[in-house]
């Protein structure tokens, strides 16, 4: 069977790599016209790491996987530890360490391993036509392709969504909802004076949060958060002045921070939206995945895993079913619409604590890191990973 992907993020590459491990002959398109992946990090719980095992991607994300062995909140103003605990138990529950990657490391991992030869850059997706029996891709240069089926993995703003949901012929479109807040983002060097080497260190206060986890190659992921309306202006030349007027006062360690931040360098800015969950994931012989399927804030780090999800579960689908590609679409929807959409819920009900939109939820927040002694937090975490498809049932011990 020929496929053909539409977008070489996470998502695409990965489904890539699943679909050719199946023996399908896939080509992956995608308009950007060289890899620059979008924002600087991501995480992958353990979730995530499974299905890049399954992959057979196992020794090569461990040797670009950072060692994240504790986990602390400290107070933004003060700089005093609020909580640290140790991560072993989510290894130790789930059966597999997570790891914070750089973005263009995965991505680099992922293009390679599906095959630079058979990824189309710098072809942006314009139409799509299924007649039942195959469906076509335009793009905007005039060119098509047709294939036995089609996954549109183009992220947030999703054409391939506009065709599966009926926009593209007049219906309703999906858009996106703020999420609140304004995130920076980037790599610096590991500087103790932060926080731990091995430590995802979060400094909080104001309904802000400023926050490091180790990558490999001696660097930590920097990220901070500042609630702000949409729109408002930034002009690179502007630099880390946002992030001066909003963290400029307070503890040394974000001191630091702020100090190491090289501009030119690695600094993201990125406005934080996600999509109301809906479940139209599937017409005929396209699919949606990734963002383009559930595009959500950040809040629980289960962006990429999500993504990744959606391929073990797509792919085992289609190995295991023979009534037809729709059929298998459809059970592949199945499968993952009522998940994806309870991790954008829970994405969004712990921006709302995190960030003061209900200021005495948040409150109380800070006042209970003060007594944590781990558990919840890892209860969190492991809950978010339990009901993953990869798990088979055994997700947990």
């Amino acid at each position: 069977m020929k496929v053909i992907v539409v977008g070489a993020g996470i998502g695409g590459a990965s489904a890539g790599i699943a679909l050719q491990r199946l023996g399908h002959e896939v080509v992956i398109y995608d308009q950007m016209r060289e890899n620059k992946p979008v924002g600087a990090a991501l995480s992958l719980w353990s979730n995530g790491v499974k299905v890049l095992n399954w992959l057979g991607l196992a020794a090569e994300v461990a040797a670009i996987g950072g060692l994240m062995d504790d986990m602390a909140y400290l107070d933004g103003h003060s700089g005093e530890t609020l909580c640290r605990f140790s991560l072993a138990p989510v290894t130790t529950q789930t059966g597999q360490r997570p790891y914070v990657v750089a973005r263009a490391d995965l991505q680099a991992l992922l293009m390679e391993r599906f095959g630079m030869g058979r990824i189309r850059l710098g072809a942006r997706l314009t139409g799509i036509a299924d007649d039942g029996t195959t469906v076509t891709a335009t793009f905007a240069d005039g060119s098509t392709d047709t294939a036995d089926l089609l996954i549109g993995a183009d992220g947030a703003r999703s054409l391939a969504r506009d065709h599966v949901t009926g926009a593209t012929e007049g219906g309703p479109r999906i858009e996106r909802t703020h999420a609140g807040y304004t995130n920076f983002n980037g790599l610096i060097p590991i500087d103790e004076a932060i926080g731990p080497a091995n430590q995802w260190t979060t400094y909080v206060a104001e309904g802000k949060r400023c926050s490091v986890m180790p990558v490999a190659g001696g660097r930590f992921y920097y990220f901070v958060d500042i609630p702000e309306p949409p729109g408002v202006p930034y002009d690179r030349a502007e630099g880390t002045r946002p992030l001066e007027r909003a963290f400029g006062h307070w503890a040394p360690g974000v001191r630091t921070l702020l100090d190491a931040i090289d501009p030119d360098a690695s600094l993201n800015r990125v406005e934080i939206w996600d999509i109301d969950p809906f479940h139209t994931w599937v017409r005929g012989r396209v699919a949606i995945l990734g963002d383009a399927a559930h595009n959500t804030s950040p809040d629980i780090g289960q962006g990429a895993c999500s993504a990744l999800e959606d391929t073990f579960a797509l792919a085992i689908t289609l190995a295991t079913t023979t009534l037809g590609v729709e059929d298998s679409l459809v059970r592949y929807q199945k499968i993952r619409s009522a998940r994806a959409a309870d991790l954008v819920l829970r994405a969004r009900k712990r921006c709302r604590e995190t960030h003061a939109f209900d200021p005495v939820a948040t409150q109380a927040w800070y006042d209970h890191l003060r007594t944590e002694d781990g558990s919840e937090i890892i209860r969190g975490i492991v809950g978010n990973i339990t009901d993953s498809p990869i798990n088979l049932g055994g997700g947990t011990l």
